[in-house]
């Protein structure tokens, strides 16, 4: 086993994804009509990537398998039951992502258990608990990217929601205003996604009708009328006026602990998350939605956002704070006269290219490997050390130490 090596990753084609921004990353001149949404890198058992091993390529599951220890370092061997911790991914999202939240890993741990001992298939459309792992996760945008992240203040709901739904609303309205607090707001979201259907729909119309007419007011409501025109029979459109809309700018990043309600709109991202698949979905989306579930794992709290701006760990590295054991996302900038050095290796390390190109090389054996935009490599805890020279940016996805 050689201590690094390329990737091969799989690439998700959903169909809210971009028909150019990945395939652009990858060097592809022509474009396929299929969109490509997610490009995943890790040992995720749904697309695990294939490492490179002197000309053999080798799924990176089943070289974790063979040897543990030299993949992920004993510590993390141990501490992760011989499995890869994090899922690092390209996201390219041309249309709205569902509505969604993760659970916590207690949560994770009894849904899955719960849906096993009922029979529930693991590819069963109606299916929340794929695994037993929560799902926190880290955005980090490459392009100007919107988003919607945690509930916001009571007093910014009533009055928006109100401007926009002042008749189908107004008695849901009238309650949260006497019960201004998370129990109140409980209880609000609980009955804007059980309105039945003829209500439902009068309610979507009065949101469409009021926000055209504001369309340049506010850009909640110049999203509110977007999403009326994707989904236009989803009480999902109204999320832009209860939960938080943000724009991150090319650096910026966003954490997202479990049971915040979220949804990416637009733009493209490196994303990390714990190696999970668990999705509990709240609207924008054709697929299965389990209310009763939904509510057991939200946080219905007013979130007030803070951005995560990266900070200098040395001179050629910039790191992204994270609240997760499973992984931290760094940066890594160098020119011809810079030199990226690693050692005390935590865990594997996976690193993606996104501009320019250097040479990856290990302190002690001078194995050498060129990459460029677009192409990812994993360095194996083995390693112990390795440096980076050339004129490129990397994303780091890493084990903290």
């Amino acid at each position: 086993m050689t201590i690094f090596g390329l990737l091969q990753n799989t690439l998700q084609k959903y169909d809210w994804g971009s028909r150019t921004a990945i395939q652009e990353l990858l060097g592809n001149t022509e474009f396929s009509s299929e969109p490509a949404a997610e490009l995943w890198m890790g040992a995720h058992p749904k697309a695990p990537s294939r490492v490179d091993q002197g000309g053999q390529w080798i799924a990176l599951n089943e070289l974790i398998a063979q040897n543990p220890q030299a993949v992920l370092g004993e510590h993390v061997a141990r501490k992760f039951h011989n499995q890869l911790p994090y899922l690092f991914k390209v996201l390219a999202a041309a249309k709205p992502l569902s509505i969604q939240a993760h659970p916590s890993r207690a949560q994770a741990q009894a849904g899955f258990e719960f849906e096993n001992n009922q029979g529930i298939p693991l590819n069963a459309t109606h299916r929340n608990y794929k695994d037993a792992n929560h799902k926190p996760e880290c955005i980090c945008a490459l392009s100007p990217f919107w988003a919607l992240y945690g509930f916001r203040s009571i007093a910014d709901i009533l009055r928006r929601v109100g401007e926009i739904c002042p008749n189908g609303l107004g008695s849901e309205l009238n309650r949260l205003k006497k019960q201004a607090d998370p129990g109140g707001l409980k209880l609000f979201f609980t009955k804007l996604m059980s309105l039945e259907t003829g209500k439902k729909m009068q309610v979507i119309d009065e949101a469409i009708q009021n926000v055209s007419k504001r369309l340049d007011q506010a850009p909640e409501f110049h999203w509110t009328a977007k999403l009326g025109a994707e989904y236009p029979s989803d009480i999902g459109v109204l999320a832009p006026l209860y939960l938080n809309l943000i724009q991150l700018t090319p650096g910026q990043a966003l954490f997202l602990p479990a049971g915040e309600l979220h949804a990416y709109l637009e733009g493209v991202g490196i994303e990390l998350m714990a190696n999970s698949d668990n999705v509990l979905r709240g609207g924008l989306t054709p697929k299965h939605i389990d209310v009763p579930e939904l509510l057991k794992v939200l946080n219905f709290r007013p979130r007030k956002i803070k951005l995560l701006d990266a900070t200098h760990l040395d001179k050629t590295e910039k790191v992204y704070a994270s609240l997760a054991e499973e992984f931290v996302l760094s940066v890594i900038k160098i020119s011809n006269d810079d030199l990226y050095q690693k050692s005390n290796m935590a865990s594997a390390e996976i690193l993606l290219c996104t501009e320019g190109d250097a040479r990856l090389e290990d302190s002690d054996s001078n194995h050498r490997l060129h990459i460029k935009r677009g192409d990812a490599a994993i360095v194996f805890a083995a390693a112990e050390s390795y440096f980076i020279k050339g004129n490129a940016v990397l994303f780091k996805a890493a084990v903290p130490p």
